[in-house]
């Protein structure tokens, strides 16, 4: 690679910034056309990635319910198409089968993490997932705070939206104790594992709190953060999660600028600085670029931009001699910085999904990956990732590129590039009294959730027509169109 990085670290000036634009524009777009062509015609499901006879994630699927939205602002659907995907699938969602047997769809308002793309039934004896069904039900609400009108339709999404979330269980996922577990399988109960230490499960807890039926109480969100790990790397204070996919996934649907809870307020106080978790995100990239500078373990093609350190797949497992030196190459993993997991694979998505962030390290890393020619033979964008230091020999300009594209990392890269171009999920979601109570419950309070009062909930059964009535009422579901 070259190791001339000036033209990458440009300051910004009007031509620059058309060209930024331009870039952003097409990535975004790309990513979006995951969830226009991998949804299900008849179940609406969306596949886990582009791998052949691949399953349905859920939490791919609240990405495409999320991303909908925008593909009507960026006109790659109607809003009656759009309309039709959304409540496809929501209706699946709301009466696909509920209960213990192996292979229903969930139990107790929770989802399987793998469904039958077909069927929609449990695939591959997996858990009933707490993170995953979150992930599913953000997207459900930023639907229902999207399609707001009177139409076709748009009624309906908020009231099977509402229906989904209100289900759910969360009580239940305690299994007794303060924190909430990572799943359940019919075979053998709760998992092992709980929701412990800063990570994704921020967006689980707070829907978990704002829940109408089946809320768990604020001291189950003060014995998580009692869990965190505070930590000093690189010169940044910051709650350590070395994945940066864990900086990101609650921020797709919340904004934390301005708002703390008192884990945050004590921070503040304690560092003399504004410090809320948005700012704890943009401390989390920042460790990354300087993990990539540093290069300790000495891997091809990193630099300050060159990075993006998560969970995705990689070359291995294999142990490979390169240059002399035996590196041990990963499959699947959760890399992070600084303390590894690392092989040598960069993520080029999550450096993207930072953007919001740290735009000034972000954009000139884009442009390197743009240089580099990074996503050229994927239809969607950005490839999941690639190494540069694996040995591929029927590859002239070396290195290993991922061949499967996943949903979940397609939707935070367009989601959270339409937060930090216009911050549209963001404003849309903060209409939601679910989010906002959940938000409240956790402590949360200051910036826009003081200037946005809590509504009377406009997904209340009594100011939606029941699911019998629109289901009776409704004409038939638009045809989705083709990819």
């Amino acid at each position: 690679m070259d190791d001339s990085l000036t033209d990458y670290r440009v300051t910004t000036t009007a031509a620059q910034s058309d060209i930024d634009d331009a870039l952003l524009e097409t990535l975004e777009s790309r990513a979006l056309c995951y969830f226009l062509d991998m949804a299900h015609p008849l179940t609406g499901l969306v596949a886990d990635s582009t791998m052949p006879d691949t399953v349905c994630s859920i939490a791919a699927v609240g990405m495409a319910l999320g991303a909908y939205p925008v593909t009507v602002e960026r006109g790659l659907l109607s809003r009656d198409e759009a309309v039709a995907r959304t409540l496809h699938v929501l209706r699946f969602f709301h009466d696909s089968p509920q209960g213990e047997a192996a292979d229903a769809t969930g139990h107790r308002g929770f989802y399987y993490h793998f469904l039958d793309m077909e069927t929609g039934r449990r695939a591959w004896h997996c858990e009933l997932s707490t993170i995953d069904t979150a992930l599913l039900l953000a997207g459900a609400l930023a639907a229902a705070c999207y399609f707001d009108g009177d139409a076709w339709g748009e009624p309906e999404i908020r009231t099977v939206a509402d229906a989904l979330y209100q289900r759910v269980d969360w009580h239940w996922a305690l299994n007794g104790e303060r924190t909430l577990t990572h799943g359940w399988r019919p075979e053998s109960g709760f998992l092992p594992y709980r929701w412990r230490g800063y990570d994704e499960a921020l967006i689980l807890y707070i829907l978990a709190l704002g829940s109408p039926t089946h809320p768990i109480t604020a001291d189950s969100y003060t014995a998580w953060c009692a869990t965190y790990a505070w930590k000093c790397i690189d010169g940044h204070w910051l709650l350590y999660a070395g994945p940066l996919f864990i900086h990101h996934f609650s921020h797709i649907w919340i904004d934390f600028r301005g708002i703390q809870d008192a884990f945050m307020r004590d921070k503040c106080a304690e560092l003399g600085t504004p410090f809320d978790y948005f700012e704890n995100s943009r401390r989390a990239t920042l460790v990354q670029q300087a993990y990539a500078v540093r290069n300790p373990l000495g891997f091809a093609g990193y630099c300050d931009c060159c990075w993006g350190f998560t969970a995705c797949h990689g070359p291995g497992p294999v142990t490979e001699v390169v240059d002399g030196v035996e590196r041990r190459f990963l499959g699947y993993s959760a890399r992070g910085a600084p303390y590894g997991p690392d092989d040598g694979t960069i993520a080029p998505w999550a450096a993207a999904t930072s953007l919001p962030f740290a735009p000034e390290v972000v954009l000139p890393t884009l442009r390197r990956f743009h240089a580099l020619h990074v996503g050229e033979r994927s239809r969607y964008g950005f490839e999941s990732a690639f190494n540069p230091t694996f040995p591929v020999q029927d590859d002239d300009a070396g290195g290993w590129t991922c061949p499967w594209v996943y949903g979940i990392d397609q939707g935070a890269l367009a989601l959270m590039l339409e937060n930090h171009r216009t911050g549209f999920v963001w404003d849309r979601l903060r209409r939601s009294p679910h989010l906002q109570a959940g938000l409240r419950r956790a402590g949360f309070d200051g910036g826009w959730l003081d200037a946005r009062p809590t509504p009377a909930s406009a997904f209340s059964p009594a100011a939606q027509p029941s699911l019998s009535t629109l289901s009776s009422s409704s004409p038939p579901l638009l045809q989705a169109p083709s990819p």
